[in-house]
């Protein structure tokens, strides 16, 4: 076993354990993490690179922050129809219910 294939494995072993599923896309699959890298980019640029962090705990209380009070209720998406993630949910949540 490769050391890539170990780590894969002992990775998508802790999420399971996590009760978490991993991404299921495709190997080499230009779309399999264009949406976390897009979030990922927009935290860097939007949080991370505005100021120092002085503790860990400080940077985990602003990413927190910056997720639940912007990124999901607010922020906009053109993957989403430029939905913020909480609409889109319940948008989602609405149709399902219904069907």
């Amino acid at each position: 076993m490769e050391p890539a294939q170990y780590t894969s494995w002992l990775f998508g072993n802790r999420l399971r354990e996590a009760g978490l599923l991993g991404s299921m896309g495709r190997i080499a699959s230009c779309y399999d993490n264009a949406l976390m890298e897009s979030f990922f980019g927009s935290m860097q640029i939007e949080l991370l690179d505005r100021r120092d962090w002085p503790t860990q705990d400080d940077l985990a209380k602003a990413i927190f922050e910056w997720i639940e009070a912007w990124y999901n209720p607010h922020r906009r998406h053109s993957a989403l129809g430029y939905l913020s993630p909480a609409e889109y949910e319940t948008l989602h949540a609405a149709t399902s219910t219904a069907a």
